[in-house]
């Protein structure tokens, strides 16, 4: 079965700083239970002190969610802390994520500090957090861009003070891979109390890079990643849920698993992308619309002897349709003959050639050719009668 690793999604918190996608309290609500539905371990219900809706929000889904971890987000100050604990009072298993900015620029710009200053602040922040939850997530802001021996000071502080989860922020999405895995392998093997603490994937996608420096994490020994469903979130976005869990039920031979339900994957992302009024691009892995569909001649042919020639995934998997066979200028006969046949026409190899070349007119006329051009195509067609 391998190792298990953790889902944090934050669709309903980071998703929804995305601009124009701000949720109610009854949409936050009604996603929530689709998220715990779907299997995620934990669910990142808000940031309680940045508004009274948020605030109720994270209240509501505490009382409502049964099987996940609810999470809410705080700075390392003592009343967003405090106010995420009333939030979360009535949740099954509450979970504070609390942290503060560990890079140079963050230190230096945003709090005009030092380094120790920001270590202890870091630890008192845990403390005061572990003051009402027994599960504690510390986040390093932009640890992407912190440099590692510092990074390993703070984590083995704030381990000490009692958090149980340690987040590793690419906050700007800067890493590549092979960095981002480094960070994590470093904290491994630089941390002496790391065996006391999950070790997190929080990866934003601004260089397109979130779902595999989230691999690249797991792969060097973290256990969580957090997501939201279609990558939604700050500026380019988060990791894609959708993205890492097949990612890891394609690659067995890595060793993990997780709880995702996959068949779930797209009817949650169509949901979570109507409430969001936020359209999914049609070739997103995965969830987008053509993420089954196959218009070119040679990959036709190729999929109709067998599907795995051009599909790893199995739509029916991840909740999708089915594969589509769209016809284009760029597919061939194999196909032409398929689509017809699927219409209820038989036809042999002779009249496909002869209906493939107006077939190819319409085809160059329309960027797609529908059903209702096939109709029309096999009722023009009068096949030359056999010999007798």
């Amino acid at each position: 079965m391998g190792q298990q690793v953790y889902i944090f999604d934050t669709t309903l918190r980071d998703g929804e700083q995305v601009p124009g996608c701000k949720l109610n309290t009854k949409e936050k609500l009604e996603l929530a239970l689709k998220l715990e539905a779907l299997g995620v371990d934990i669910i990142e219900a808000g940031f309680p002190i940045s508004s009274p809706g948020d605030f109720e929000s994270v209240e509501q889904i505490a009382k409502a969610v049964k099987n996940a971890t609810v999470c809410g987000l705080s700075r390392a100050v003592q009343k967003d802390i405090e106010v995420a604990a009333q939030a979360l009072k009535y949740a099954k298993r509450p979970r504070i994520h609390t942290g503060i900015g560990t890079s140079d620029f963050h230190i230096k710009a945003k709090f005009n500090a030092t380094q120790d200053e920001i270590l202890s602040r870091a630890v008192q922040a845990v403390k005061w957090a572990r003051n009402f939850t027994d599960d504690v997530e510390f986040y390093a802001e932009d640890a992407g861009r912190t440099e590692n021996t510092y990074l390993a000071r703070v984590i083995e502080a704030v381990i000490a003070a009692g958090a149980t989860v340690v987040n590793i922020p690419d906050t700007t999405g800067y890493c590549l891979p092979h960095q981002y895995g480094e960070k994590i392998a470093f904290l491994k093997n630089n941390v002496p109390n790391i065996d006391k603490a999950v070790i997190s994937c929080h990866c934003h996608n601004d260089l397109g890079l979130a779902t595999a420096n989230a691999i690249a994490g797991v792969i060097n020994g973290a256990r969580q990643i957090e997501c939201t469903v279609n990558g939604l979130g700050e500026r380019a976005g988060n990791t894609s849920l959708e993205e890492v869990v097949m990612v890891l039920q394609q690659h067995k031979d890595l060793g993990f698993y997780t709880q995702v339900q996959t068949q779930q994957l797209n009817p949650i992302s169509r949901e979570v992308s109507d409430i969001m009024r936020m359209p999914v691009q049609p070739n997103k892995a995965i969830v987008g619309a053509n993420a089954f569909s196959h218009s070119s001649g040679i990959h036709q042919d190729g999929f109709l002897k067998d599907a795995q020639t051009y599909e790893i995934i199995n739509p029916e998997e991840v909740g999708a349709e089915g594969s589509k066979i769209v016809l284009t200028a760029r597919s061939g006969r194999s196909a032409l003959a398929h689509r017809f046949q699927k219409l209820g026409y038989q036809y042999n190899r002779n009249d496909i050639d002869v209906l493939y070349q107006s077939f190819l007119q319409v085809a160059d006329r329309k960027k797609e050719v529908e059903e209702s051009d096939l109709h029309a195509m096999a009722q023009a067609y009068k096949p030359e009668p056999a010999m007798a």
